[in-house]
């Protein structure tokens, strides 16, 4: 999408249109919320099974608790595919789509999901449904993304051997056995990888450096654009002192042992992490996407499921009302807010008035008891049923 996008879901009685039609009231919603601020689409909604009002009003909180978790996870996974896609947002778009479809024309043709959640389960099942699900969601994309991250640190780690400076990458290919003393019983010879501009001061000081330095020992191996490598030899009861020495010195001392065909092992385990990062990678983008997909459907089922709750405990019985998704932007949402305000205000009864100029203005004091009686203790209380959201 080209700039972001907010939606809103509006639930409104049908006694809005004097006819108590629901057609006509989604006609009155859209004619409130103007074409200039956002578009309005009809949101299916079934009828659930309607329980008690305690219930109810418990079961509004755990849908509170849910919606945000539900952001979450989106969120999580949404920023788990920008990272697995350095970022291309082309790509990333691609990828982020809610069954099959881009998210617009997912909302705008949403349909409740009868097979995988049945209407005609209690409100509280459904719940947990969503709830084991989406956590089932979030733990499969954790655990694949945790894998790949893992798998790409070691191949990064092993390419780094193969390509690194003189003080990171692996030294078989490099050093000559002979130039290495074995198996001696007092002497050992170290792989001190001194920086370029430091060069002049090791070859001043390394016999120095600890007791029983071999003098003149130090041999050039190679060089890089960043260190030159050298094989220096010292008695081993002092090689710990020595190495020690060459670090506070920022010389970098490299483990070193030869092993027969050591070069090819090490080509060869890179390039099967290569192949595995490969694999990996390309689980993990598909989990993304399937993860992005489900996670979204769950939590638009959860709004759905929030609105009629809110509805019910809104309105009342018998339940007649219409539903409506608003497609806009984030600067524009709050100038439908402020429209459906003066619009629908009097559906708050007391709550909402008017000043002298004819503005929407909210009576606390009256309104305090009502919200507390209906499960409301948010400051954005609003005279009908909206919620906001945008899925990233």
């Amino acid at each position: 999408m080209s700039k972001a996008t907010k939606y809103l879901l509006v639930s409104l009685p049908t006694s809005i249109s004097p006819s108590n039609d629901r057609d006509e009231a989604l006609t009155a919603l859209r004619s409130a919320v103007s074409t200039d601020y956002g578009t309005t689409y009809p949101f299916s909604i079934p009828a659930f099974k309607i329980g008690t009002l305690d219930a109810l009003v418990q079961q509004a909180d755990d849908l509170a608790k849910l919606d945000g978790a539900c952001e979450g996870v989106v969120g999580k996974v949404s920023d788990s595919l920008r990272s697995i896609l350095d970022g291309d947002e082309e790509k990333i778009a691609q990828q982020k789509t809610v069954n099959d479809k881009p998210v617009d024309q997912y909302l705008q043709a949403y349909q409740w999901n009868k097979v995988k959640y049945r209407a005609d389960k209690p409100i509280v099942d459904l719940i947990d449904a969503l709830q084991k699900e989406l956590a089932s969601i979030d733990n499969d994309v954790k655990a694949k993304f945790n894998q790949y991250n893992q798998v790409k640190t070691n191949y990064a780690a092993s390419q780094r051997k193969q390509t690194g400076n003189l003080s990171t990458r692996s030294l078989l290919p490099i050093v000559d056995p002979k130039l290495i003393i074995q198996d001696s019983e007092y002497l050992e010879t170290h792989l001190i990888a001194v920086p370029n501009p430091l060069t002049k001061d090791y070859l001043k000081t390394y016999e120095a450096l600890s007791p029983m330095v071999v003098p003149r020992s130090s041999i050039k191996i190679t060089a890089d654009g960043e260190f030159t490598l050298y094989a220096v030899t010292t008695f081993k009861k002092h090689s710990a002192e020595f190495v020690h020495k060459c670090r506070e010195k920022r010389w970098t001392p490299r483990d070193f042992k030869y092993k027969e065909g050591g070069k090819e092992e090490e080509a060869a385990e890179t390039e099967k992490l290569g192949k595995e990062e490969r694999k990996v990678w390309g689980e993990a983008l598909r989990l993304g996407r399937t993860g992005y997909s489900d996670a979204a459907m769950v939590w638009v089922h959860v709004l759905a499921l929030r609105v009629f709750v809110e509805t019910v405990l809104r309105y009342g019985l018998p339940l007649e009302f219409v539903c409506g998704l608003v497609k806009t932007t984030p600067k524009l949402a709050k100038k439908v807010k402020a429209s459906l305000d003066s619009t629908y205000s009097y559906l708050a009864g007391n709550a909402f008035g008017r000043d002298k100029k004819g503005r929407v203005a909210k009576d606390d004091s009256s309104m305090s008891s009502d919200m507390q009686a209906a499960g409301h203790s948010g400051e954005d209380y609003t005279a009908y049923v909206y919620y906001e959201f945008e899925i990233a």
